[in-house]
Parts: C-alpha cells; sequence; structure tokens
C-alpha cells in the first residue's frame, strides 16, 4: 500500500492530540490493551468484511490491520441489509485468546476469537438464538465464573431500556440460564444500551450510553455483588462543549496507570466519530473527560496531552489511498454485503483493481451488494481514481458512488456509436416509495477517443460534495451541481464513497462480462 495523506490527523506532534481520534463512522468502539498494544472494535453492520481491527501504541494513532469476520453466512446476507447485521461488538482478551462478542438484531448473539488479532478468527459461534439481544459483553470473574450483560432492541423485542445479565459457560459458548434483569433505565436513564463490565477495586463497574445516540450521556454503575443492586452516576455528558451525545465506548488503562476512555460522537452524514476522553476517579467513579473540581460529571475536551504510553509513536490515520497492490482491495474496503466470487478478477500481475461488471440484480445502485465502499475520513477531503474499462455489453456500467440517503454516483457506459460515455446519476433506496432505478441528472458527456477516466469527489465542510472527471488527471471539470448527504435512514451508517462495476439486470455470466480497471487510488 502507498503512503498515504490524509486532512485530518489526531496527533499535534508537540505531545497533544486533537479529537476526534478518528474521523471516521467507527460507531460502537470497543477498546482493550494486551501489553503495549491498544486493540479496537466497531460495529460494521451490513458492510463485508466485518467487525474492523484496528491497532495503535498509544491511543491516538490507529491502522487497520485485521477484520475478525469475513462474511455473515446468515440468510438474506448476500443481499443488502442496510442497518442489519453486526451490531456494537465487545472486544476481550482472556486466557490467551482475543474474544469479540456480537449481536445481530433479528438472529441472536454471536462469539468469535483468535490467539492472534491478525491472524484468522474463529467461525462465528451462535451464543444464543433471539431477536432483540444486543450489545453482549462478556465478563470473566476473578472465581473462573463467567457472564454476558447485554441491552435489548425495542424494535424486535418490545423491550427497551434495561440491562440482562445471564451466567455464561467459562468457554464462551453457551448461556447458564435465563438470566435476570439487573438494571432498569427507564426513568433515570431511558434508552440504556451498549453496557461494558468491568471489575476495579473489588467493585463491579457497568458503563453504559443513555439518552439517545445524538443526544445521551455516558453513565457509570457499580455495585459490590455482579447482580445488584447497582448506584448510577453520569460521568460524561456535552454540557458546554459542541460534541453532542458523548457515550458508548470503551474504558482502558495504559501499563503506567492513566486511565482512558473511547467513545462516538454522531456527526450525522460523517457517521460516529470516535473521540478520546483522561479518566479520573473521583470517590470511585471513572469521572471522563475534564470535570470542575469537585463535580463527577466530566465534558469532552477538545484537546488533550497525549497518554504516558505514547513513546515515539509516528502520526497515523486507518489507510484511504490505495495501490491495489497484488490486485486486491486493502483493509479500508468493504462491500455491501457478503461478497461473492465473480465481483474481483483475481491473479492479476499488473498495477490497479478489476472489477467485473456482474449483473446488478436489483433496481438501482443504492441496494447493489458489489459496490467496493470506504468511509469517509476527514471533514473536508478530495478522493480520485482513474478507470480504464473494457466493456462488452450496452449494459455494462462503472465508476465512482457516494452513498448516503441516496446514491449519487458518476458511471461510464458504452456510447450506442462506439466510445465511452459519462453520466452523473442518482438512485434511492428500494423502499423509498419512489422510482429505484438509477436517474440521470445532468447530462451526459462523450469522451471521444478516450479509453479511461480520472473521477474524483471533493468534500467540503458539512459533507457539501461535488463529483468532477479529467482525461489527463490534471484538469478536472465539475459534473453537475454540488449536493449533501444524510445518513441513511435507519441504516445507522455515515456517507460512504466507493467504486462499482455493474451489469443490468441481464447481465452476462461471469466468464462473458466486461470489467473495469481502478488504478492511483488517492485520498487527500
Amino acid at each position: 500500500m502507498e503512503t498515504m495523506s490524509t486532512p485530518w490527523i489526531p496527533d499535534l506532534g508537540n505531545g497533544m492530540y486533537q479529537n476526534p481520534v478518528l474521523y471516521a463512522d467507527y460507531s460502537d468502539p470497543d477498546v482493550i490493551r494486551v501489553g503495549e498494544d491498544y486493540y479496537m472494535t466497531a460495529s460494521s453492520f451490513n458492510h463485508m468484511p466485518g467487525l474492523p481491527i484496528l491497532h495503535s501504541r498509544d491511543l491516538v494513532n490507529w491502522t487497520i490491520v485485521n477484520h475478525a469476520l469475513d462474511r455473515l453466512d446468515l440468510p438474506g446476507y448476500d443481499q443488502v441489509q442496510h442497518g442489519k447485521g453486526v451490531w456494537a461488538p465487545s472486544l476481550r482478551y482472556h486466557d490467551g485468546k482475543f474474544w469479540i462478542f456480537f449481536g445481530t438484531p433479528d438472529e441472536g448473539i454471536f462469539m468469535t476469537h483468535a490467539e492472534d488479532p491478525l491472524g484468522k478468527w474463529s467461525a462465528p459461534h451462535l451464543v444464543k438464538a433471539a431477536k432483540g439481544w444486543i450489545d453482549p459483553c462478556p465478563f470473566w470473574d476473578e472465581d473462573g465464573r463467567a457472564y454476558l450483560v447485554h441491552a435489548f432492541a425495542k424494535s424486535r423485542s418490545g423491550i427497551k431500556h434495561i440491562l440482562h445479565l445471564n451466567e455464561m459457560s467459562p468457554d464462551g459458548r453457551e448461556l447458564l440460564d435465563e438470566g435476570r434483569l439487573i438494571i432498569d433505565g427507564t426513568v433515570k436513564h431511558p434508552t440504556l444500551e451498549g453496557p461494558k463490565m468491568y471489575k476495579k477495586d473489588g467493585w463491579y463497574y457497568i458503563l453504559a450510553p443513555a439518552g439517545g445516540v445524538s443526544t445521551g450521556w455516558q453513565v457509570a454503575f457499580r455495585s459490590r455483588t455482579i447482580y445488584g443492586p447497582y448506584e448510577d452516576q453520569i460521568v460524561m455528558k456535552q454540557g458546554a462543549t459542541a460534541v453532542n451525545g458523548p457515550h458508548q465506548g470503551g474504558w482502558v488503562e495504559t501499563p503506567e496507570g492513566e486511565h482512558w476512555f473511547l467513545h462516538f460522537q454522531d456527526k450525522g452524514p460523517y457517521g460516529r466519530i470516535v473521540h478520546l476522553q483522561p479518566v479520573e476517579w473521583r470517590e470511585g467513579w471513572p469521572v471522563m473527560g475534564q470535570a470542575a473540581p469537585g463535580s463527577l460529571t466530566g465534558e469532552p475536551v477538545t484537546e488533550w496531552r497525549k497518554p504516558e504510553s505514547a513513546g515515539e509513536s509516528a502520526p497515523a490515520v486507518p489507510q484511504t489511498s490505495d495501490d491495489f497492490a497484488e490486485g486486491l482491495p486493502g483493509l479500508q474496503w468493504q462491500w455491501q454485503a457478503n461478497p461473492q466470487a465473480g465481483w474481483l478478477a483475481t491473479g492479476r500481475t499488473g498495477p490497479g483493481l478489476r472489477l467485473r461488471c456482474t449483473q446488478l440484480g436489483v433496481a438501482g445502485l443504492y441496494d447493489a451488494p458489489q459496490l467496493l465502499m470506504q468511509k469517509f475520513s476527514a471533514p473536508e477531503f478530495t478522493a480520485e481514481v482513474h478507470v480504464t474499462p473494457q466493456f462488452r455489453t450496452l449494459s455494462d456500467r462503472a465508476g465512482l458512488v457516494v452513498l448516503g440517503h441516496k446514491a449519487v454516483y458518476l458511471s461510464l457506459f458504452p456510447g450506442d456509436t462506439g466510445g465511452l460515455c459519462l453520466g452523473r446519476f442518482e438512485s434511492l433506496p428500494a423502499d423509498s416509495g419512489d422510482d429505484a432505478e438509477g436517474t440521470l441528472t445532468d447530462g451526459l458527456v462523450n469522451l471521444a477517443s478516450s479509453d479511461s477516466v480520472f473521477l474524483r469527489l471533493t468534500v467540503y465542510r458539512e459533507a457539501d460534495c461535488r463529483l468532477s472527471y479529467s482525461l489527463n488527471g490534471e484538469d478536472f471539470t465539475e459534473f453537475g451541481a454540488s449536493f449533501r448527504l444524510k445518513e441513511g435512514q435507519g441504516t445507522w451508517v455515515g456517507a460512504k464513497f466507493g467504486l462499482f462495476a455493474a451489469a443490468g439486470s441481464s447481465g452476462n455470466p461471469v466468464e462473458e462480462s466486461g470489467y473495469a480497471d481502478f488504478s492511483s487510488f488517492k485520498v487527500r
């Protein structure tokens, strides 16, 4: 992979950092430390590979090192399942293994583990088949007994605001009882969810968000016994800051004894971006961010001193640009559904990525599983790619797509009389009630004798997006008016952008399909 440049770097280079430490959609993050290394995972919903594994040596500079989930082998996930899939995982290290527990809202709670987080993770094991059981977190106590705490999705279970605890087999494979309600947040902490369980100084702690994604707060609960009763304390809220809904994440201790909390902020089209807060223990409560003297409730910080364990870590952010080494996409890329063998041409020796124009299978691009996407990575950035297609039928398409509450894309396709044409299209979700077929919005451009084109996405503040093209990679022409995307309704995912190649609903078999080569993919 080529060296990446980025317009957002959290490490300020002077011993300080700025929030967010991840200006990208890593929803519901959880974090652990093993030795001198920190690992993080996050929700991946319907996007595959899922359960990203990020690594850091200082909690500020992060890179993607793996995914724990290649695909989700459940009915329906070969097609796009917006907003479903992997919700709010928990990452733990126990008994020499890395463990991730996650819920899918319609199927149940699953577990996967690995001895090496950069290696192959075990196939997901169904711990509990249930509808609406979400946000699971395992806990292994000092006496060898194991437990699982989780929340409920009202949309599936009819239950809301409560946390539930089961005893679990120490190998994490099954629940041993019917469990019991341990915390009811209905009155003081509505929309209570996302619990993470810890133990410190003889106290059981459950850290959990409440109040809703965009407007809520972070609660700490504590008890001397695992089943309660639990005391509660709001340990972080927005206060006078611009950081709305600061909550849901993971607490971690450095080798030097410092305490930190990673959490998300709902940033609309940018998704749920990740902040790092210092933690000070006061009166037995983990006060997060910056708090007035004597207060047990902190507010998010904008800049702060880096953790003492930072050492000499070089500034880093999750990968964006890609030279597609060995013809494969980097770890920053995800499909919209379980990947299929026909989408990607493998075994190529030259630079670049070859996507085949496989049958679309749906009316509009919004719901196409073969979109290869990555996250918005900064408040402002430019993404550019060189596309060289080899189409074989008039239904073949390829190009650059941006997807939020709708898909907006630049699409290359064969002209009726030969040569290439370029159009700008929009496609709405299939369940929007409107025509889901991609609609031509700004006319067509005949590229004459050109056999390739450079396509560019430019994102300005407030997710103001513009699309443009160039025949030489230097002189770009804006195509159509600027537009603003919102996060997809009910998808829980921020806007994404990426590449596609497809054929119409009557497209050819894979061995006869056209293709498009993508190269020089740069984000800056």
